[in-house]
């Protein structure tokens, strides 16, 4: 039987991996050796400080992109419109447009609606009225009235408010935020002032006369229908005077047995233009001159700016007072802008005759048929040129260079474009 052989086999004890020992003393020798920990930790920092630096540095970047872009897009005159979209607006008969809100009014003698700025109908109001003017409390509440006829109507964002019919002729209509009216009413002697509530109750009533308180040029109410401005022409001695005299109707006030808790006199000048801006700011605009009033409850001048050019018209919001004023010798106009405090914060001069100037925002737009001028309150020509039709009203919407012109032809959005 043969023997097997021996097998070469050699059979290993089972100590520790040299390879595993050998890492563990290099682990051991890292630990052990100072500040290593230390550095590894400060190049993790530097590299998210590097990171994060990166990272700033690309924002910057973005940031300059964008404002060269803004600035190269404002700062330019564009003398060219583009139409971008038109939307159809039933207007039959001679229609007339006025920004109200984010919206605009459309009314005529057979009607008044406020249109959408996609040309839809938010409400309509019927009526019949031969000479309809009308006059708003910024976005709040709006009043229709029949000039030289006796029907008044008071609308606000929803629709039809109140409606009144006056004893006498109507000659002009102010209205307040809660769609409280004054109307200046025409009578064999003397205007007579009434002021009624939007159900047409009345309020109260002033007399006045020629020989006392003057001819109502111009009137205006608060913004809670509390307080009445009205700025009056009259005679004396020969001599021309406008009163600037301020009606309080809170009971809770002193006052006169008229009403009366301002009065102030201005020989020599005529006030066509008297307004309230805010519940604490009023402005008169005379011949020469722009006043401006502070207070609430007894308003007093604040500002007397002399304008010693002739003054070609007057406009306003309830952030600024605009003017525009004729340049003697040289030709042309100056477009002037104030703010509330009486500080002058632009002056352009322009060429050109424009019959429409307006305050839409913080922009001055002037139009005359198919020529437009538009302006920022920042002194920049943003626009000067020429629409496809009529402009009968414009102002500023949502986009770059964007606008809504109501023409005869119904609402379009063009773009001012180079």
């Amino acid at each position: 039987m043969r023997r097997k052989k021996k097998s070469d086999i050699h059979i290993v004890e089972n100590h520790e991996d040299e390879t595993d020992a050998l890492i563990d003393e290099v682990l051991k020798e890292l630990r052990e050796e100072d500040g290593v920990q230390e550095e590894i930790d400060e190049q993790v920092r530097k590299h998210r400080k590097s990171q994060k630096t990166k990272r700033i540095i690309a924002a910057v970047l973005i940031v300059v992109v964008v404002v060269a872009m803004v600035l190269v897009i404002n700062l330019r005159t564009y003398t060219t419109s583009r139409v971008s979209t038109t939307y159809e607006i039933n207007a039959e008969g001679n229609v007339s447009y006025l920004e109200f809100g984010n919206g605009v009014l459309k009314y005529s003698k057979d009607g008044i609606a406020l249109v959408n700025r996609k040309g839809d109908e938010e409400w309509n109001q019927p009526y019949q009225i031969k000479n309809p003017i009308v006059n708003t409390w910024q976005d709040e509440a709006v009043v229709v009235a029949d000039k030289g006829g006796n029907t008044i109507m008071v609308m606000d964002k929803k629709g039809l408010k109140g409606e009144m019919q006056t004893a006498l002729p109507v000659e002009r209509v102010s209205v307040s935020s809660q769609g409280i009216v004054c109307a200046v009413l025409t009578t064999n002697t003397s205007p007579k002032l009434v002021c009624y509530d939007a159900e047409g109750n009345v309020l109260v009533e002033l007399t006045t006369s020629l020989s006392g308180t003057g001819y109502p040029m111009d009137v205006s109410l608060s913004e809670d229908g509390k307080m009445l401005l009205v700025s009056y022409l009259s005679v004396q001695k020969g001599q021309i005077l406008t009163k600037v005299v301020y009606y309080s109707f809170d009971g809770t006030k002193e006052k006169s047995q008229d009403y009366e808790v301002t009065s102030d006199e201005y020989p020599g000048v005529v006030a066509a233009s008297a307004y309230y801006m805010d519940a604490d700011t009023s402005a008169v605009v005379t011949d020469n001159s722009l006043l401006i009033y502070k207070g609430a409850e007894k308003p007093k001048l604040s500002k007397n700016i002399t304008i010693s050019k002739k003054i070609k018209s007057a406009f306003h919001s309830d952030k600024y007072i605009g003017l525009v004023l004729k340049n003697e010798g040289k030709g042309g106009y100056e477009l002037c802008l104030y703010n509330k405090s009486g500080k002058k914060i632009l002056s352009e001069d322009f060429t050109g005759d424009y019959a429409n100037v307006k305050i839409s925002g913080s922009q001055v737009l002037m139009y005359d048929g198919k020529k437009c001028s538009v302006y920022t309150r920042n002194g920049i020509h943003k626009y000067q040129g020429e629409v496809d039709d009529v402009i009968l009203e414009i102002f500023p919407t949502f986009g770059v260079n964007k606008y809504i012109v109501m023409s005869a032809n119904g609402m379009e959005v063009v773009r001012f474009v180079k």
